[in-house]
């Protein structure tokens, strides 16, 4: 039996990271944001319908998504989020369904679901367990800021714009800490593995 472990977190509390930790112990992991950039490639429909909801300012001369315009343009208006994302949704949980099948077809022991919207997009019932990645929120704050190259302003936006992360701890079947350094990172994702596979 293949155990389907969903992972999730808040924004830059560093999912890919765990995630990297768990092909390097070889789970087959299904990205959503890899995902998600697929289904908005030129020519694919979900591209087409976020040019006609937002206009041609979301699109590059060379045709593909800008997803900063876009990110600028929804992530300060509930309403245009919530717009995207009833776009967005239904290509993207079809094509995740679609990769876990084929992961666990694999006959790995765990396959991981690397989710970041996972509790807002009621995702959690597709998955035996959810594992959430946890920052103290100042560290949170602080490597936002650094990765996207963003004022502390825009990068609280970013996160409020989110399920708060204290709502999806308590919602939690495991916690992976992720302010410990990679040691104890590796650490934990053997011990989650441990009990999953055992």
């Amino acid at each position: 039996m293949t155990y389907v472990l969903g992972l999730t977190g808040g924004i830059a509390t560093g999912k890919s990271t765990v995630a990297a930790e768990f092909r390097k112990l070889g789970c087959p992991v299904v990205d959503a944001d890899e995902i998600a950039r697929e289904i908005v490639e030129p020519g694919r429909p979900a591209l087409r319908k976020i040019e006609a909801a937002f206009g041609p300012t979301v699109i590059r001369p060379d045709g593909t998504l800008d997803r900063k315009s876009l990110g600028d343009l929804v992530f300060n208006d509930p309403e245009k989020l919530n717009t995207l994302n009833a776009i967005d949704h239904p290509y993207l949980r079809a094509a995740i369904t679609d990769a876990l099948a084929a992961a666990i077809a694999t006959g790995a022991k765990v396959v991981v679901g690397e989710i970041p919207l996972l509790y807002e997009t009621h995702y959690e019932g597709s998955f035996d367990g959810v594992a959430v990645v946890t920052l103290p929120p100042i560290m949170q704050l602080e490597r936002l800021m650094a990765r996207d190259d963003l004022t502390r302003e825009a990068a609280q936006a970013r996160i409020a714009a989110q399920m708060p992360l204290e709502e999806k701890i308590a919602r939690a079947d495991f916690l992976i800490d992720n302010s410990q350094g990679p040691a104890m990172r590796r650490a934990q994702c053997q011990e989650l593995l441990g009990q999953l596979a055992g």
